[in-house]
């Protein structure tokens, strides 16, 4: 639709402008604990009424890992949607112990 081709356009011209920016991560930072945070809303998507989840994961200060995405299924209940989105995220965190 064309609604979709225009967010599409804003994103590729937001990529094309910050191709020089990064993640930094800081030296002095305790690379110790790994700590991550999760969110899910619930039917945002107003075409499929799939929920969207995101979550981010620091190891110290520093970003290492980070999503935001439609889920595949439709939640039943706002307790689902949040579950599946910290599944997401206990996974992630499982393979970056596994990687340390």
């Amino acid at each position: 639709r064309e609604p979709h081709l225009h967010f599409i356009k804003c994103i590729l011209r937001y990529v094309k402008g910050t191709l020089d920016m990064g993640l930094h991560i800081s030296a002095h930072s305790p690379l110790t604990s790994l700590t991550a945070y999760s969110d899910a809303d619930w039917a945002g998507c107003p075409d499929s009424w799939r929920s969207t989840s995101s979550y981010c994961i620091y190891l110290g200060d520093n970003l290492v890992s980070w999503s935001s995405k439609c889920q595949t299924t439709v939640s039943r209940s706002s307790a689902e949607r949040k579950y599946r989105v910290v599944a997401h995220a206990v996974a992630e965190c499982c393979w970056f112990c596994q990687l340390l």
